[in-house]
């Protein structure tokens, strides 16, 4: 195990190793199985409305990729392991796939399908916060970076789909992940 001090003042911080850990792998899935359907999701914005959300669309996915990046560490420290197979990885994920609408040029469905998937994300993340908030201060503060863009991720979508302003921007020069970036070596 590399990190057994680590694992176990998580432990005597009375938090489920176990658990924490399958939420821990269930939302790494979902980070990069979302990765691989916004990449879809993406390609499918074309026309007038979806070429202008493909900048959004891709500041997701990309952060998403790096949240999955970010996971991975953690889950090593702390004696877990992802699975050896892509398609039950695939299938443990905290949230159902973001597939493609029936109609893929319907933007706005697309969109829907973005919105879900964030807000999918933002529950997870706040779930793992509770769980591990003033006992395991290095994944707390993992998921609490990741929440962050998350919940920013959400609102860009929730205001394309014009449920009012969310006062959140685009990254400034294209940089994504300003919250995560830190635990990206």
């Amino acid at each position: 195990m590399a990190a057994e001090v680590a694992r176990k003042m998580v432990e005597d911080a009375g938090v489920d190793v176990n658990r924490l850990l399958k939420m821990l792998i269930k939302n790494a899935s979902a980070e990069l199985t979302t990765y691989y359907y916004y990449t879809i999701l993406r390609t499918n914005l074309t026309g007038f409305e979806g070429e202008g959300l493909k900048g959004v669309a891709e500041d997701a996915r990309i952060e998403d990729r790096n949240h999955f990046e970010a996971l991975v560490p953690r889950i090593y420290e702390l004696g877990g392991k992802l699975p050896d197979d892509m398609k039950v990885f695939h299938d443990m994920s905290a949230c159902p796939p973001a597939n493609l609408p029936a109609e893929p040029s319907d933007v706005k469905e697309i969109v829907k399908i973005l919105l879900k998937a964030e807000q999918c994300a933002v529950k997870g993340y706040t779930e793992i916060c509770n769980m591990t908030a003033g006992k395991d201060h290095r994944t707390y503060d993992l998921a609490l970076a990741i929440l962050n863009e998350e919940i920013e991720h959400e609102a860009w979508f929730s205001e394309i789909l014009g449920k009012g302003p969310s006062g959140h921007f685009m990254r400034p020069n294209r940089q994504n992940s300003p919250f995560v970036s830190k635990f990206l070596h």
